[in-house]
């Protein structure tokens, strides 16, 4: 062999071994290192906690799963995120609390470090994909959902964490559209025709309390939040409370209920919390538009650990369907070229605890 020849050889290997970290770094022990952040501690996200360890144990991966104590703070978000990026993890999910504010740090870190966004986007950051739902269009469903409660009109209320993040606006703004019949509906302000201190804002036939979504900033001020709206409403007619994260529907059930409020309101709710299947399943809510937290982890795990191996065919090209649970479950339907399922409460309960069950125990 040529020195020439010995010297291309010696070049081209040294290319292909300096290649091999940036195409998935390891620890000792031969494992991918992933880390998964969350917008706030709930059991929402315990369920995409038990998803991304199946896919951990499948894919050989060591995962750090953190769940905020503090709920939609970017600010106590961040420096996990930014710990992570130091520690040089083979990839990084994050449920992104407030995308105007985080996608400058955001951007920062995915020139260095592989990042997908679940459940809340923001999707001018560089990330490889986002795993979560059209939250629009699951808004949309929950609009439709208030329409066939209350067929003829009536007062509503809607209760949200923040409307700061990607899939809040996106929800509440899916409801109004519906309701109004427009996109982008601004609706109209005035006050309650038959409770004139109360100030709404009208889209078609549905009155909206204080013409706004009411934020609560997490669970610990969820219920607190609900029984100020209930307070000036009791005695109306034609009610309808929706909560658009996990922990809302309960709240607005609990409140209710306190209240000797519950026959005389609609609940619609979304997200697959425990009380709210109950509550369906007890008749105290009318339904639920669920998202796929299992498949949430499982999926972003698997696709950062492919990634962290050269292979991109995980990752994630398309939102994952929705789905509506009701009591009695109903058949499928196609919306705006989507097929939504409509499953019994039992049986997709049955099945979320399946799901959790064959995750193997740490």
């Amino acid at each position: 062999m040529s020195v020439l020849l010995r010297t291309s050889v010696v070049v081209a290997l040294a290319a292909v071994l300096a290649c091999l970290p940036a195409c998935g770094k390891k620890d000792g022990d031969g494992k991918i290192k992933i880390g998964v952040v969350t917008n706030c501690t709930a059991d929402f996200w315990s369920i995409c906690e038990a998803g991304a360890n199946k896919a951990a144990s499948e894919n050989g991966v060591e995962l750090q799963f953190r769940q905020p104590e503090k709920a939609f703070d970017a600010a106590v978000q961040m420096p996990i995120v930014e710990a992570w990026a130091k520690q040089g993890l083979n990839g990084i999910a994050v449920s992104v609390i407030d995308p105007d504010g985080q996608t400058e740090d955001l951007t920062r870190i995915a020139k260095k470090v592989p990042l997908l966004t679940m459940d809340n986007d923001a999707d001018k950051t560089g990330r490889l994909c986002y795993v979560g739902i059209d939250n629009y269009e699951g808004g949309k469903a929950v609009g439709r959902l208030v329409k066939k409660a209350l067929p003829n009109g009536g007062t509503i209320g809607v209760f949200i964490g923040s409307t700061k993040s990607a899939n809040g606006k996106a929800r509440t703004q899916g409801v109004l559209d519906e309701l109004a019949g427009q996109k982008d509906a601004p609706g109209v302000k005035g006050t309650h025709p038959q409770k004139g201190d109360l100030e709404v804002r009208t889209y078609g036939k549905y009155h909206l309390v204080d013409g706004a979504a009411k934020e609560d900033n997490g669970p610990d001020n969820a219920q607190k939040t609900v029984g100020a709206v209930l307070a000036r409403v009791k005695g109306l007619p034609n009610l309808c409370m929706v909560g658009l994260y996990a922990y809302n529907p309960p709240a607005i059930l609990n409140d209710a209920k306190a209240k000797s409020m519950a026959k005389d309101i609609k609940i619609i709710g979304f997200d697959e919390d425990w009380e709210t299947l109950k509550g369906i399943a007890a008749g105290e809510i009318e339904a639920t538009v669920v998202q796929d937290p299992f498949a949430y982890g499982y999926k972003s795990v698997e696709a950062l650990a492919a990634n962290a191996k050269g292979d991109t065919s995980k990752l994630v090209k398309e939102p994952i369907p929705y789905r509506i649970v009701t009591k009695d479950g109903a058949a499928d339907e196609a919306v705006n070229g989507l097929v939504v399922k409509f499953p019994k409460v039992a049986e997709f309960e049955a099945k979320l605890r399946s799901d959790i069950a064959s995750v193997p125990k740490k």
